[in-house]
């Protein structure tokens, strides 16, 4: 297992994007939704984020000239586990929800979390959907906004949720937890190599004093690495800790894997499923789920449902690298239901 240096501080990130987040792959996501034989009606972004995919979807959706005049408007569902992103998100999409263009689509918005997929879609009485985005990066603005708590070089509380309603947080983790357990996160969850002898500094750190900002963290976690000679280390020695704390707090593995596995029965007939993930364990649990449902991996390709439209992920060109350094560990996989096998 892999942990790659991301979602964390980085003073190349674009901290003053009014937005607060620049939506990763773009064109290739809106070519996965819309490129196709017949435009999609349904959308749900499961990861509304600071609406940077929802406001382009939108606007594809509204001018679409191949819906029939006699057709329903399209709709665009929209999930976040995020309060205040969710508020964002809504102001950012009031032109379609209650503004000039609010009679071309039907916005939906729902605080919740994308392992509560199928609960939403109930609700709103949507048997199927035509495409379901999945972002699994966390916004630039929840990086760097103390109040979350994810930045080691931001000192803030010690908390890491994005949904208030969770009662785990990183201080319950780094104060209440065995030390043998905390190690086993730290390894498990981001390969980190020197778990034990960080869950045991921490272990002597809160016997003193209950460690409980970011900065605090940060501070003992770098005690147990060796200085480096020579040159600078490549990522901060605290990346991997809070890269894991973040995991776990918010379940992000069991999430996806909820995610994963309620989605594609949730497409309609060439419906498909598009994730971005940005870190190699997210996107070998994405690739697994992908080829375990794919005609392409099981060899049945008159009994399977589904195939992947990306045998190899879709990475950020360098000009996107570029410009938004966020995206240069980004990889997107969609996989299509095929027209025979579903409603």
């Amino acid at each position: 297992m892999s942990a790659d240096p991301v979602h964390v501080p980085d003073e190349s990130l674009r901290a003053d994007d009014p937005s607060g987040h620049d939506p990763v792959l773009i064109k290739e996501v809106l070519n996965a939704i819309f490129d196709r034989h017949d435009p999609p009606h349904i959308v749900v972004d499961c990861t509304l984020g600071r609406a940077g995919h929802s406001t382009a979807i939108a606007e594809r959706l509204a001018r679409n000239p191949e819906r029939p005049a006699h057709t329903p408007r399209p709709t665009l569902v929209g999930l976040d586990c995020d309060p205040r992103n969710l508020q964002f998100a809504r102001d950012r999409l009031a032109p379609f929800i209650d503004g000039p263009q609010a009679g071309s689509v039907d916005v939906r918005l729902f605080h919740a979390n994308f392992a509560q997929l199928d609960e939403v879609l109930d609700e709103l009485k949507l048997p199927y959907v035509d495409a379901i985005l999945a972002d699994l990066g966390v916004s630039t603005n929840q990086i760097f906004d103390s109040q979350y708590g994810m930045a080691f070089s931001i000192d803030g509380p010690l908390d890491m949720r994005l949904d208030p309603r969770s009662t785990l947080t990183a201080d319950k983790v780094i104060n209440t937890w065995a030390e043998s357990d905390i190690a086993n996160a730290l390894y498990d969850l981001a390969d980190e190599r020197l778990s034990r002898r960080i869950a045991r500094k921490v272990a002597e750190a809160r016997r003193i004093a209950p460690i409980s900002t970011t900065r605090r963290l940060a501070e003992i976690v770098r005690t147990c690495f060796p200085p480096r000679r020579g040159h600078e280390r490549a990522i901060d020695p605290a990346t991997r800790t809070f890269m894991a704390l973040r995991i776990l707090v918010n379940s992000e593995n069991q999430n996806l894997a909820a995610l994963l596995d309620i989605a594609p029965g949730r497409l309609a007939q060439d419906g498909r499923l598009a994730v971005i993930s940005f870190h190699s364990a997210e996107d070998r649990q994405v690739k697994q789920a992908f080829r375990s449902r794919s005609s392409d991996a099981l060899g049945q390709h008159d009994t399977t449902n589904f195939q992947t439209l990306t045998r190899k992920p879709i990475e950020p060109t360098p000009e996107e690298a570029a410009r938004n350094p966020r995206a240069r560990s980004a990889k997107l996989r969609v996989l299509r239901r095929l027209r025979h096998g579903a409603p």
